[in-house]
C-alpha cells in the first residue's frame, strides 16, 4: 500500500490538549491499518503553540523530532529538544511540548496502544 501526501488527512486544532495555538496534523495512514496504533500523525507547531500537559493511560506516546526545537515538558522536568530527538512518555507519565524556536516545530507522534 502507497498513500501519497496529496491523499493525506490534514486537520488543525485549536488548543490541543489545552495547549496555545493551532497545531497542523497530518494523519499519515488509515484508522484500520493501525491495529495497535491510537496515532500516527505529523504534527507542525508554529513558534509559541504548545501542546498542553496531558497523561497517557493504557499507552505510550513517540514525538521523532525531524526540524525546529521546543520545550518539552516530561513530568515535571523541562528539557529542550531538537531534530534528531526522540521523546518517549509511557504508560502513566504526562508531557507538554513547547516550539521556542523561531522555525516550525515538526515532528512525527506515535501513540501505541497495549
Amino acid at each position: 500500500m502507497v498513500i501519497q501526501r496529496r491523499q493525506m488527512p490534514v486537520e488543525e486544532t485549536d488548543k490541543l490538549c489545552g495547549g496555545e495555538g493551532i497545531a497542523r496534523l497530518v494523519s499519515l495512514a488509515p484508522a484500520e491499518t493501525m491495529r495497535n496504533l491510537r496515532v500516527l500523525k505529523e504534527v507542525t507547531l508554529e513558534p509559541g503553540v504548545k501542546i498542553g500537559y496531558h497523561k497517557h493511560e493504557g499507552e505510550t506516546e513517540f514525538f521523532l523530532i525531524r526540524s525546529g526545537a521546543g520545550l518539552l515538558n516530561d513530568n515535571g522536568r523541562e528539557v529542550m529538544v531538537h531534530a534528531g530527538d526522540v521523546v518517549i512518555t509511557g504508560n502513566g507519565s504526562s508531557h507538554s511540548l513547547l516550539n521556542t524556536g523561531k522555525k516550525k516545530l515538526v515532528f512525527y507522534a506515535i501513540i501505541a496502544t497495549y
